[in-house]
């Protein structure tokens, strides 16, 4: 063992050394360079990656701008050591038409900082390799490149590895980092612009910012986050002398607005007898005034009117026409216990409640997990995973099975939990209502109603209590009309009483459940259509296991061989699932729904904008059974199409059936994070757009368009 580990270490550092330390191609050359070439036990030493560039192309910063792909490195280090992050020395603007990139010419060094294990024993070689990734572009073409790269420094004594000399190149890169700015610094928000403000009062009489007196040539402000500011659009300088005087940036607002503090370089470059030089500052602003509201539909939002939006919103979401397959199941509960006010029945209304609410939780955990994460998501983010459209498709199909009589699990119907919860709970159907609330809030995911949007996209502009309380606040509007029927007599007395005609009631409810699985499976179509097969043919065996399991049930030898089967269908569907998730092609393009929709992105928008042409937008989603009936009743109607015509308005459609960032960041700036969305642009470079609805019809379209004076 003690061989082959020598081995395995001896080979390692081979391939490392392997790698030589530059590279190049037709239009950039690579190289790794040291600080020093001795390093100490326990030390640490930079390493550079210097990049040479032809004339006419350029590399990136870390926030690339408008587009591009910042430069980054994979480095393989001997055990224990570490690499910190890239250093990136100020960059420059580079215009390509109307977009506007951050990035370097000629020459750039990045610096990483390595530190060296304490383990590492003098005399012995330190092999440092590196996978780099780069994007190069000219006015053209982009060209995706990566190279790799390795030296070998010497573990030395601590004396000697001090006195080596340090590398000119390595000093010269870190002379051009950014320093932190020693001035205070805040940010205002409004709708259309940011306004940082550095208290300076020598930025704000003209100075360099570093104390001498040359003259000023421009500041700039590049932020570190993508979006948050337009790119291409100028940056107003100004100066504040109150409180001792202050430099102030008028920047318009960007793709994906903040509401929190902003970072960035504030970059200051000045003329000297040799020409500009430039001096980077890293400023940390944060907001003039608490975020304590958000913008939506013109109206601002505070934590009490957002936990009344989002309690209003759950309540108007049970109507929605994707939750009332699980409701109908829980009616045919309430109508069989009869309007009876006993205590089962009010454990029932609450251990529904809590399910609800529970999985609402865990909704909120989720999205704040994945927004942590740089994730673009929002409201019904799991129906973008085909995966999980099938796996519902699966369950509502099951469900129906069993309220078509095919197969009983248990012996009470009292919710989806009569079918999946009795063997969870002490007494029948409390946890089969806990697992009826939970797939109530899969189901309504798809459906943003009314109130909703302005709830949410305060919520996840908050911190995480804030969220939870929101969520906590829809979960419980979803849940109350099942948890006051279950408490209050006089409303379970207009219940009509327990009957034969109750199993055939079951029967109707099973059509609704087989309507949600199709339309389900019309969803993953759009999403995934190599995964049909897999649907189908699990749909199939679905039914062969509910049916086997019917026939077989009252038989316990027979009943344990059915559950087997039971259990290799589930094994049998979950392979295919990943078997075909793992090698699906790419989602096809779907078709256009209506003749006159184009596709949305946000270049087209502003250049229709700059054209001054009216523009209707529909941010929509196959998943989105909203959005759909806002389509079939509203904007596919002819009176609704000619208006579009006759006024000459393009209709832009946004589909989010698959998760985009791009569409994500545009539905943040109209504060909402789900889908419908509907923005009408009137004529006119300057006019205001105006939010629509969510619930459409085609005289609010029409009113929406068409202005009354």
């Amino acid at each position: 063992m003690r061989f082959l580990a020598t081995l395995t270490l001896l080979l390692f550092a081979a391939l490392l050394q392997a790698a030589p330390d530059h590279a190049g191609t037709e239009q950039v050359t690579v190289r790794l360079i040291a600080e020093r070439d001795a390093v100490r036990p326990g030390g640490e030493v930079l390493i550079g990656l210097e990049q040479r560039i032809i004339p006419g192309w350029h590399t990136y910063w870390q926030n690339p701008g408008d587009s591009g792909m910042a430069t980054s490195i994979a480095w393989r280090l001997p055990d224990g050591a570490s690499a910190g992050p890239l250093l990136w020395p100020p960059p420059g603007r580079h215009r390509q038409g109307d977009l506007t990139n951050y990035g370097y010419v000629d020459k750039v060094v990045l610096l990483t900082a390595i530190r060296v294990p304490e383990s590492a024993k003098p005399e012995s070689d330190f092999p440092v390799a590196a996978k780099v990734n780069w994007l190069v572009c000219n006015e053209e073409v982009c060209v995706p490149q990566d190279a790799e790269l390795g030296l070998t420094l010497r573990i030395a004594a601590n004396d000697s590895a001090q006195a080596a000399t340090a590398n000119p190149e390595i000093q010269a890169a870190k002379a051009m980092l950014p320093q932190p700015a020693p001035w205070p610094a805040s940010v205002t928000y409004t709708q259309d612009g940011v306004k940082l403000r550095v208290v300076s009062p020598e930025l704000s009489a003209g100075q360099n910012g570093t104390g001498a007196q040359r003259e000023r040539a421009e500041v700039w402000f590049y932020p570190f986050q993508w979006g948050v500011i337009a790119h291409g659009a100028p940056q107003i300088v100004g100066r504040d002398d109150d409180n001792g005087g202050a430099l102030t940036l008028d920047m318009r607002a960007g793709e994906a607005p903040a509401h929190a503090a902003l970072d960035g370089l504030l970059v200051v470059t000045e003329k000297t007898g040799g020409g500009l030089v430039t001096h980077g500052f890293v400023v940390h602003a944060e907001p003039a005034a608490p975020a304590a509201v958000a913008q939506h539909d013109g109206e601002h939002v505070g934590l009490p009117a957002a936990l009344l939006l989002a309690l209003l919103g759950g309540l108007i979401l049970n109507l929605m026409p994707c939750v009332f397959p699980v409701l109908s199941i829980k009616a045919l509960a309430l109508v069989k216990h009869g309007g009876r006010a006993d205590r089962a029945t009010r454990l029932s209304g609450w251990a529904y409640t809590a399910g609800v609410v529970m999985s609402f939780l865990l909704l909120a955990g989720l999205l704040l997990l994945l927004r942590a994460g740089g994730a673009q998501i929002g409201w019904g983010f799991q129906f973008q995973s085909p995966g999980f459209v099938l796996a519902i498709a699966w369950l509502m199909f099951a469900i129906g099975l069993s309220l078509s009589g095919v197969f009983t699990l248990g012996n009470s119907v009292a919710g989806l939990g009569g079918s999946l919860g009795t063997g969870f709970a002490d007494k029948p159907g409390h946890a089969g209502s806990f697992f009826t609330g939970v797939l109530a809030t899969i189901v309504a995911t798809p459906c943003t109603a009314p109130y909703m949007g302005a709830a949410i996209a305060y919520a996840l502009a908050q911190s995480a209590p804030q969220v939870i309380a929101v969520f906590a606040a829809l979960g419980l509007g979803l849940a109350l009309p099942y948890l006051l029927l279950s408490h209050w007599p006089l409303l379970q007395k207009l219940l009509p009483k327990p009957g034969v005609w109750m199993e055939k009631l079951k029967h109707l409810f099973a059509l609704p459940m087989y309507a949600t699985a199709l339309w389900l499976l019309w969803v993953l179509a759009q999403q995934a259509r190599s995964l049909l097969p897999v649907a189908i043919g699990g749909l199939a065996l679905i039914a062969a296991a509910a049916w086997l399991f019917g026939r077989t049930r009252h038989s316990p030898r027979r009943r344990a061989a059915t559950l087997s089967s039971a259990a290799l269908v589930a094994a049998a569907c979950a392979g295919g699932v990943v078997l075909f998730m793992r090698h699906a092609a790419p989602p096809a393009a779907q078709e256009k729904t209506q003749s006159a929709a184009e596709s949305y992105s946000e270049a087209k928008l502003q250049a229709l904008r700059d054209q001054g042409q009216p523009v209707f937008l529909n941010f929509t989603a196959a998943w989105c059974i909203t959005c759909l009936v806002n389509e079939r009743v509203a904007l596919s109607q002819d009176s609704v199409q000619a208006a579009f015509k006759a006024d000459g308005i393009r209709y832009l459609k946004g589909d989010w059936t698959n998760q985009d960032a791009a569409i994500a960041r545009k539905l943040a700036e109209f504060g909402r994070d789900g889908v419908p969305l509907y923005v009408f642009y009137p004529a006119g470079k300057n006019a205001q757009a105006l939010v629509l609805p969510q619930i459409l019809t085609p005289d609010i379209v029409l009113d929406h368009i068409r202005p009354q004076p």
